[in-house]
């Protein structure tokens, strides 16, 4: 079992003929996912080949749905077309639709996850974001697919460097899925999301949430886990030495006050029974030591 993507899962490359997707399409496909075609508005007709792999293009979203029963999206789309490439897929009726672009305005990202909502039928991670894998099955976004194994952990993270290092030092256990939701202020699937239904998945015995400075998500998170996850969770919150008032990295990671705080969404999840690691390696060993009991 997994979540949100698996073997089954037929993904389209929205930008697939630019450098970025193209690069990535090669590293998704090198990694067994099955990468169906791309969306390129003007190019459609066209047929890539990607290492043996003839891609068919197409104009739209919805005629690549038509073609190749596609029901995964990702979208390596420069960001000032990004909002009409999320909106093409959503008309589509996508399932399932992976922003990768940084960079887009907020305002676009509210009114694209606003109109989704409104349909009610694709979910969004992202944007901003690394994607997401499920090891063996499935890779849809940027994320270094040799650095890890299948196993019983499941990982939700807002920041993409360290989704590869926890991966990377959790590899000889291994993942169901690991997500990256990324770190803008308004992103489409959040850390309850995943929770949730890492909570509902059989196969994902303990789960790893990594956050950072800036809102009140990890709170949030924590309030959640307190009242519906009955797996272990071991967390992590990146920026315990930033500056307050400063903005660090992503868009979202701003501290003002005592609000969004490091040791605030620590203490939070700490009460609410997660096991929290000052840096990632030790949030690593927690889980290893969790899982040995």
């Amino acid at each position: 079992m997994s979540i949100f993507i698996n073997k089954h899962s037929r993904v389209i490359v929205q930008g697939m003929t630019g450098s970025e997707g193209t690069k990535h399409t090669r590293r998704m496909l090198a990694s067994g996912t099955v990468v169906v075609g791309g969306v390129t508005p003007g190019k459609g007709g066209q047929v890539i080949d990607i290492d043996g792999h003839q891609l068919p293009v197409f104009n739209t979203v919805a005629e690549a749905v038509a073609a190749t029963q596609a029901n995964v999206s990702v979208v390596f789309v420069p960001p000032k077309f990004a909002k009409a490439a999320v909106v093409d897929a959503i008309d589509a009726a996508v399932p399932l639709v992976v922003v990768i672009t940084e960079g887009i305005p907020v305002h676009d990202t509210a009114a694209f996850f606003a109109y989704s909502q409104s349909k009610g039928t694709t979910r969004i991670i992202g944007p901003n974001c690394p994607g997401l894998i499920t090891p063996g099955e499935s890779n849809v976004g940027i994320i270094p697919s040799d650095i890890t194994g299948t196993g019983p952990i499941g990982l939700v993270s807002k920041s993409g460097t360290l989704t590869y290092q926890m991966m990377y030092e959790l590899r000889d256990i291994g993942f169901t899925t690991a997500v990256g939701i990324g770190g803008d202020p308004i992103i489409g699937t959040t850390h309850i999301d995943c929770l949730r239904a890492f909570q509902d998945d059989p196969d994902t015995k303990a789960i790893v949430m990594i956050g950072e400075i800036g809102g009140d998500a990890e709170e949030r998170a924590a309030a959640f886990i307190s009242e519906y996850v009955t797996k272990p969770v071991v967390g992590y919150v990146a920026g315990f030495t930033a500056p307050e008032g400063k903005t660090m990295g992503h868009a979202g990671a701003i501290v003002s006050g005592s609000s969004g705080t490091a040791q605030g969404k620590k203490d939070a999840l700490e009460a609410a029974g997660v096991q929290v690691g000052k840096t990632p390696s030790e949030s690593a060993r927690l889980m290893r030591a969790l899982l040995s009991r």
